[in-house]
């Protein structure tokens, strides 16, 4: 029997490898010849470069960057052949900045840029972003700004790419950005479809979370507004109703601007990025999950899009989930064969995150004497 295991993680408890880790646990205590693939699985937020790394035969690359607040921080990045994967909330995460201190309008995705460039010192020819867990609203301007692209003001003086200065900016300089750009290809994993400005943009909708008072709200706003004027008229590129290019502060606008990147489904260029397809092939049964399975997982998330790879080659998914709030039917005709929760009984988060390990691998064995139902007795 071979069974790959694709889990995403368990948010703020394990990481979607110390997830797939316990499911084979849970499957090898009743199947002990079983082959488990074990495909650790991310959607572009953090921990996005860890599960390729534990996926595939990436090596890992750590630097010292800019952070949000223009302190150095440690990041780290993979390279899988021709290809690197940067997590943008390495370098420019709202984990970085303390509470109170969290101000858009200061934070910069400086730290980001140097990643890419990074990168590109590695000779790769693609070049994956996750932008998931940003602390900015910058709109890309301090990442671009680290490959060397200028914003002038009005003077003719060079601002610092963060939120609070996106409206001093009066011209763009794009002359002076690393010439391996154009031999690069760029990508953005990216599930949310927010458009830089407007109702559901990026300053109304991420300012808030990132400390943002409503003054600051209408401030980013404006500057986002202008930013992306600038842009059609300097670069020739409308990013203002692109739908996700709101996604990181603006950080995904910044990228198909200065970059020329590409927007993409953050599941499925991460599927693609581990081979995922290729793993499938042959399996009898696919295990995924989350922390959290409910109606926003059916929206399009990492469980949503491995089960339906698996579909493709008839293949039933079984999720694992911390926590079911959703409808079974929904689920099943989605093409989930089962879900199923870890705990045994009611507990509180504490004891839920403290015991996480276990019970999944408790749940994975239950689901296996199940799966064992089903088995010719000799």
């Amino acid at each position: 029997m071979k069974i790959v295991v694709a889990p995403d993680s368990f948010k703020e408890c394990l990481s979607s490898a110390a997830v797939a880790d316990a499911v084979e646990r849970g499957i090898l205590r009743v199947f002990p010849n079983a082959e488990v693939v074990k495909v650790p699985m991310a959607d572009g937020g953090e921990g996005t470069v860890e599960a390729v790394a534990a996926a595939t035969s990436a090596s890992l690359r750590t630097c010292l960057v800019t952070g949000p607040l223009g302190e150095s921080v440690e990041a780290s990045y993979a390279v899988v052949s021709d290809t690197a994967v940067i997590e943008m909330a390495a370098a420019s995460g709202l984990h970085l900045v303390p509470p109170d201190k969290r101000n858009p309008l200061n934070t910069t995705t400086h730290g980001t840029g140097e990643l890419v460039k990074a990168a590109l010192d590695d000779g790769v020819s693609r070049v994956v972003v996750g932008v998931g867990g940003s602390a900015t609203v910058d709109g890309g301007t301090g990442m671009a700004q680290a490959l060397g692209v200028r914003f002038l003001d009005s003077a003719g003086e060079e601002v610092r790419g963060c939120g609070g200065n996106l409206a001093r900016i009066d011209s763009i300089e794009m002359s002076g950005i690393d010439p391996r750009v154009k031999e690069c290809t760029f990508e953005v994993a990216c599930d949310v479809t927010n458009p830089l400005c407007g109702d559901r943009g990026a300053a109304a909708v991420y300012g808030p979370q990132k400390g943002a008072t409503p003054q600051m709200v209408d401030e980013l706003e404006l500057g986002l507004g202008h930013l992306a004027r600038v842009i059609k008229r300097d670069i020739g590129v409308d990013v203002a109703e692109m739908a996700g290019a709101g996604a990181a502060g603006g950080l995904a606008a910044g990228l198909v601007a200065f970059l020329g990147a590409e927007l993409r489904s953050g599941v499925e260029l991460l599927i693609e990025t581990v081979r995922l397809e290729e793993k499938l092939r042959g399996a009898d049964l696919l295990i995924t999950g989350e922390g959290k399975l409910d109606e926003q997982t059916l929206s399009g998330k990492l469980p949503l899009g491995v089960a339906r790879l698996a579909a493709k080659y008839r293949i039933p998914a079984i999720a694992i989930a911390g926590a079911f709030d959703g409808d079974q039917k929904r689920f099943h005709d989605e093409g989930f064969a089962s879900v199923l929760t870890i705990a045994p009984r009611p507990v509180d988060l504490e004891t839920s995150f403290r015991n996480a390990s276990s019970w999944i691998a408790d749940a994975a064995e239950r689901a296996m004497r199940t799966l064992k139902l089903g088995q010719p007795t000799r």
